[in-house]
């Protein structure tokens, strides 16, 4: 994770386009500034960076089903529920399913876990349209290099 530059997601384990899901993984770092102030001597995952980790998480499959020709933009959070703390370190399994598509929106169901256990999950509505520039795809061109992207889930 790159907190900073809000890379959340390190790289993917699964992509299963027939049944419209993905696994990855991320770590939390050890040290970050965020952690300064969330919380002073008891450090913890901030609430609202575990859901943009299960919406990065979302976008790429949802990337991945439209063949990398539309962008998915976070549109509506719902019913995200915290179940427990992750402290720094900690490395987080995320996964998400889709669970409807139509109309320019698709909604994720997404869950964390660590060691097993649910640490959050939510429903994710998202907003798609064709990349707005050829500057943002090739930033996402290059983020799915980084995290291990199938390049063969694009191929028909």
């Amino acid at each position: 994770m790159q907190l900073e530059y809000f890379q959340l997601i390190d790289r993917i384990l699964d992509l299963n386009l027939d049944e419209k899901t993905i696994t990855v993984e991320a770590q939390v770092p050890k040290q970050s500034t965020i952690f300064e102030g969330h919380f002073p001597g008891y450090p913890i995952m901030p609430g609202v960076l575990l859901i943009e980790s299960m919406a990065q998480t979302s976008g790429w499959l949802l990337l991945a089903l439209f063949k990398f020709e539309r962008m998915p933009f976070l549109a509506a959070v719902k019913e995200a529920k915290m179940r427990g703390f992750v402290p720094p370190g900690e490395l987080l399994t995320i996964e998400a399913n889709l669970v409807h598509e139509g109309s320019g929106y698709a909604i994720t169901d997404a869950k964390i876990k660590v060691g097993g256990k649910l640490r959050c999950n939510s429903t994710i509505t998202f907003s798609h349209v064709p990349f707005p520039n050829p500057d943002l795809r090739g930033h996402m061109d290059a983020v799915a290099k980084r995290i291990g992207f199938p390049q063969q889930a694009l191929q028909s």
